[in-house]
């Protein structure tokens, strides 16, 4: 090989070494870059998620305490919700005091009209917290209960134990008593049993239905639901031109509302989280 091709491979080699080596460099800091301003990898949770999860306060508080600077994170103060935690591994302060997993707690309230259901509401109403004890630990409501409704609503911080009540796929019974502004004819029935289409055209039915006393303006029935559906009792019954005048969930799964009074909250039994716990397991 003459030199002046041996000097012209070699230059042609080194030329596309250094092109590898800064496509190679450039990509792995790429990587870097992303990994730093991505969300928790796999085996990780979001610091906001791990807070709730440990019992701390609900996930929109924690973004809020974070954001805020409150939160150490393995010693050092993290103002990102979505940093990566190993969640039961990682060293979690707010305000300067290490956050520990809270006991597991589930109570009940006989949720009255007028509350709405949620942590804080942003037009000052009152909330269904009202009626939980002030010395209690940070609980979530599981599921809800629209303002006008009434009866059964859960609480707990035990996220997961919350988000299998509540998962579509777990066909939970729901049982709800309902005044209406009707006589509950057996038609009425039948359409609720059967499916009835709503004015946006969504096919919706009880599980089952049945009239439980009526009088010559209005009815009492009950309406047992497996599934979820946003406001699904007064949609179905609208579609039907009747109106709804009380709504009072009084079971869910085995549990029943019972004797407490409206407006009154109480710890579940043992027994009675193990039943519905069990109800859960076995559908």
């Amino acid at each position: 090989m003459s030199t002046k091709i041996f000097v012209g491979c070699w230059t042609r080699f080194l030329r596309e070494g250094k092109q590898a080596v800064q496509l190679y460099n450039g990509g792995v800091r790429g990587h870097q870059r992303f990994a730093k301003h991505a969300g928790p990898g796999r085996g990780h949770i979001g610091l906001g998620r791990a807070l709730s999860k440990l019992g701390f306060c609900s996930r929109s508080q924690a973004f809020e305490i974070i954001r805020a600077g409150r939160v150490k994170l393995k010693g050092a103060v993290s103002k990102n919700p979505e940093a990566a935690v190993r969640f039961g591994k990682d060293r979690i302060e707010v305000d300067g005091v290490v956050v520990e997993r809270a006991k597991k707690m589930y109570w009940m309230l006989n949720k009255p009209r007028g509350l709405v259901t949620t942590t804080e509401d942003e037009r000052g109403r009152e909330t269904v917290y009202a009626g939980l004890p002030a010395e209690l630990p940070w609980m979530a409501p599981v599921g809800r209960l629209d303002k006008a409704s009434e009866g059964l609503l859960l609480f707990t911080n035990d996220s997961e134990w919350a988000a299998r009540i509540t998962a579509p796929e777990s066909h939970l019974e729901k049982t709800y008593h309902v005044q209406i502004d009707a006589v509950a004819e057996n038609e009425i029935m039948e359409a609720l049993r059967h499916g009835v289409i709503c004015g946006d055209g969504e096919l919706l039915k009880a599980k089952r239905a049945k009239r439980i006393r009526a009088g010559e303006k209005n009815s009492w029935i009950e309406i047992v639901l497996d599934e979820g559906k946003n406001r699904q009792i007064r949609r179905m019954l609208e579609a039907r031109g009747v109106e709804v005048l009380r709504l009072i969930r009084v079971a869910i799964g085995p549990l029943e509302l019972g004797r407490l009074e409206k407006g009154q909250a109480r710890e579940l039994t043992t027994e009675e989280q193990n039943k519905i716990t069990s109800t859960l397991a076995y559908g």
